[in-house]
């Protein structure tokens, strides 16, 4: 900024030296060639009075062709001719300076008096009037320059002083918030930067600072419960891993040992589920984007709801075009998860619809089992909630099904809500429907199609080791 005001200065400063230097000599110039020309018209034949000079043009003379010097005013009295210059009859005045070699300069305008006006004179020769004054200091050495390049300095010493201070004043709200936010560490998220008045860039960076950090703290918070509540639900079934094994080593004669494998082998199933949900948790809070590809809803919906076998029936309602746009196998563990949810609980059937409504897809799932509270209707979808009827009718579950049904709704755009029935509990899944139609898939063989897309949870329905089989292969693959 400093070096804009300097060129900017400078230029202005050279462009007013221009102006004042050709704006002077022009006035001086006219000056003397107005008082020139009204002293040869007032000269009258016969006589020849010294001028009386009424402005700053005092060296005023009178000469004839030869040089010599007829008459002056006191100020050029005893001086030689101010100049040689002889204007001829077309060109009766000219403007020069005139310099001596004391080094004295004089502006000056020669006028060439007319014959007819001087017929008593010197009729034989022409006369001559030179009308100037000695050049002015400002223009004679480099003090206009001088002042000039003073002037720039200290404007430009001004404009440095002035952004300095303008930046320092800007400068010093942030100043304060830096210095609070140094104080803020991870151990303490509460403190919030003062909130300055008006609605200036400080004001809105103030609050944008403030936003981050409640939810930054929001984030920690949840952080903490979640590793908590992860540190709660491994710690339970390691306990009871480590209490039957001991059990087997100290007291060999008392203890089955198949019967303590088996146990053990169910709890370290167990732990293995909530591992393996805990991952899945992980990836979709990364937000890293999966693969998402044209997907047949209503033909999804059917396929997973025949493949539930045994237990409580499902009713499926399917309409025809309900096209989404999203990830195949995060889709078919919603489905699952909802389906085994809602089977757990139901009395006699579970009803399936998808269909659409308000430009979205929509796909539910109903139980005629006893319900959700309402005031439990959010809390069911948190990491590790799992209500009293969930643990009595499934103990051995890791509460993060339905926190990971909601994490990939909210990964495709959608939601996952429950809503109000007259019996039982709906689940109500909602997406962006794809308004192209995607080309139709050629169909996969049944038997296929489950190794294909990797889901690992459809293998809870195979007897333990062979299901431990096939999921390393999925792996591998």
């Amino acid at each position: 900024m400093t070096g804009l005001a300097l060129v900017f200065l400078t230029v202005m400063g050279a462009g007013i030296d221009f102006l004042v230097v050709n704006r002077l000599q022009a006035q001086i110039f006219d000056e003397a060639e107005r008082a020139a020309v009204n002293w040869g018209a007032s000269l009258q034949p016969g006589s020849t009075p010294r001028p009386v000079p009424r402005t700053d043009i005092d060296l005023l003379q009178l000469v004839d062709s030869r040089g010599r010097v007829v008459t002056a005013s006191a100020a050029a009295e005893g001086r030689p001719a101010l100049s040689t210059v002889r204007p001829p009859a077309d060109d009766r005045i000219q403007s020069r300076t005139e310099c001596s070699g004391g080094g004295e300069c004089v502006m000056l305008a020669a006028f060439r008096v007319p014959q007819p006006e001087t017929p008593g004179l010197r009729p034989d020769e022409p006369l001559f009037v030179y009308a100037g004054m000695t050049r002015p200091p400002i223009l004679a050495g480099h003090r206009l320059q001088l002042l000039t390049a003073a002037g720039v300095l200290l404007g430009v010493v001004l404009a440095a002083w002035v952004n300095w201070w303008a930046a320092g004043r800007n400068m010093r709200p942030v100043e304060v918030i830096r210095e609070h936010l140094s104080h803020i560490t991870v151990s303490d998220l509460s403190q919030r930067v003062p909130q300055p008045p008006g609605c200036n860039e400080h004001a809105l960076l103030v609050c944008t600072v403030n936003q981050t950090l409640a939810r930054l703290e929001e984030a920690v918070k949840l952080q903490r419960r979640f590793s908590a509540t992860t540190s709660h639900e491994l710690r339970t079934p390691l306990t009871g891993l480590r209490t039957r094994l001991e059990e087997a080593v100290l007291y060999p004669a008392d203890v089955d040992p198949h019967e303590t494998i088996r146990e053990a082998l169910s709890i370290t199933e167990r732990l293995e589920a909530i591992v393996d949900d805990l991952l899945v948790l992980a990836r979709l809070r990364s937000g890293t984007p999966a693969a998402h590809e044209p997907i047949d809803l209503g033909a999804l919906v059917a396929q997973e709801a025949a493949a539930q076998a045994g237990g409580v029936p499902v009713r499926v309602h399917v309409d025809r075009d309900v096209h989404v746009r999203g990830n195949r196998i995060q889709l078919i563990r919603v489905l699952n998860n909802l389906l085994a949810n809602a089977r757990r609980h139901a009395g006699t059937v579970v009803e399936v619809t998808a269909g659409h409504a308000d430009g979205q897809a929509v796909v539910t799932v109903t139980d005629d089992g006893d319900g959700i509270a309402p005031q439990d209707r959010e809390r069911v979808f948190e990491r590790f909630v799992r209500l009293d009827d969930g643990r009595r009718r499934e103990p051995g579950g890791s509460g993060l099904g339905l926190a990971i049904s909601r994490d990939i709704a909210q990964a495709h755009n959608g939601t996952l809500l429950v809503e109000d029935t007259p019996r039982g509990a709906r689940f109500a899944l909602r997406l962006p429907i794809q308004r192209e139609t995607p080309a139709p898939a050629a169909p996969a063989p049944d038997h296929g199609e489950r190794g294909e897309r990797g889901d690992l949870d459809h293998l809870d329905h195979l007897p333990d080791r062979a299901g431990q089989h096939l999921q390393e292969h999925a792996e591998q693959r």
